[in-house]
């Protein structure tokens, strides 16, 4: 069929044409939303779930629920290494500036913006950004130095000056787990905060399955104040409906026994499914897929995973850190407990210890429970045993 009709979207982050599946999750977000601006307390969320799952597409569609929903919206990717005050303080400057403009919000978003300046002062590299900030800072307002104290009086100024223009603010940080712990210790107190307040102020966050657990080793009250949605493989009839409904969309139609195919090949998981059909298209002459191009398909896809998904992860790793995720995908699909890992390496527990530490900090796997791990990225165990197995 056509490529340039073509359906579907295989990119990281990128939003399906269907997003199937998730509508339990829209709707949670879309009632924090409204019972923010409403001035009532509004639950945070945590999207939680393995590489490929959809989060990214996830947090997208909440974007665009937030701003439906009277919301200013700031958007942050948390880099490895970079501080949380850092990434923050061009977002809040931006919605203080857009809440300037509304006459009854004007006051309180120079306020604002005061307090911003105040926070900019104590981060060194802040300080020219916070001298381009034409107003006085406030003194006593975010400027101890310690980002527990100051980053719940700079949300407390937007939630201020948001309210009295009868808007809310949403924050959205994708990749939550590379935040240093003290820095997701004051994201939650400044959360916490806001909830005691009824200011509307909404964060949606979205991470690998550890950050529940590293939420609760910084702030033991972090388990009660978000909900923590697990964004995993869709169901069966939702995946039909994700391959079915973008094929219908551009006038043409697939059989039954090739959707079950494709959902059953790739488990359901939404970036399998996005790229399987994405070669499902692109192989079938149409106007109708049939089971042989669902195959034909699936050869490709693999083939095209092989080489880039999967390759892409593999070549960051060491030979011993590639030892190491051979043992585990050897053992057949996960969970893994360590102790097995160490016994098909010949090792013992203790000498592993800085090469597991290595493979998660690159998120290749994580800590899925006391001494078991398992990888970050869905299928990867059959893509290791593939590549050991050589060409069909």
């Amino acid at each position: 069929m056509d490529p340039f009709a073509n359906p579907f979207t295989p990119g990281a982050g990128t939003t399906p044409p269907e997003l199937a599946g998730r509508q339990d999750v829209l709707d949670s977000a879309r009632v924090s939303l409204r019972r923010a601006v409403a001035g009532k307390n509004a639950r945070h969320m945590m999207l939680l779930g393995l590489r490929g799952t959809g989060k990214t597409a996830l947090l997208n569609a909440i974007e665009r629920v937030a701003l439906e929903e009277r919301h200013l919206v700031t958007r942050l990717e948390a880099p490895e290494g970079k501080p949380l005050a850092e990434m923050l303080a061009t977002g809040i400057r931006e919605v203080l500036l857009s809440l300037s403009t509304v006459e009854a919000a004007k006051d309180l978003a120079a306020q604002g913006l005061g307090v911003l300046k105040s926070l900019a002062s104590t981060v060194k590299k802040l300080s020219a950004f916070g001298a381009s900030i034409e107003v006085d800072a406030v003194p006593g307002e975010a400027d101890s130095g310690d980002l527990e104290n100051d980053l719940p009086d700079a949300f407390a100024a937007v939630g201020r000056a948001a309210a009295a223009a009868g808007k809310g603010w949403t924050l959205l940080i994708d990749e939550v787990q590379y935040l240093e712990r003290a820095d997701l210790s004051a994201l939650i107190v400044a959360l916490h905060r806001m909830n005691q307040v009824q200011a509307p102020v909404v964060f949606v966050g979205a991470g690998l399955p550890q950050v529940a657990r590293l939420a609760g080793d910084a702030k033991s009250y972090a388990e009660r104040l978000f909900a923590y949605p697990e964004i995993g493989a869709l169901d069966p009839d939702a995946a039909r409906l994700a391959i079915r409904k973008p094929i219908e969309y551009e006038g043409a139609s697939i059989g039954a026994a090739a959707l079950d195919a494709i959902a059953k090949g790739t488990q359901g998981y939404p970036f399998y499914l996005q790229a399987w059909g994405s070669e499902v298209w692109d192989q079938a002459e149409g106007p109708s897929v049939d089971m042989s191009d669902a195959l034909n398909a699936q050869r490709r896809a693999l083939e095209a995973l092989d080489d880039g998904f999967f390759k892409v992860r593999t070549d960051r790793l060491t030979p011993t850190e590639m030892a190491f995720v051979r043992a585990m995908a050897d053992l057949g699909d996960g969970p893994y407990p360590i102790a097995e890992v160490a016994a098909a390496l010949g090792k013992s527990l203790g000498s592993l210890g800085p090469t597991r530490a290595n493979i998660i900090a690159k998120g290749m796997i994580y800590s899925s429970g006391h001494g078991v791990l398992d990888f970050t990225v869905p299928l990867f165990a059959d893509h290791l045993r593939r590549q050991r197995a050589g060409p069909a």
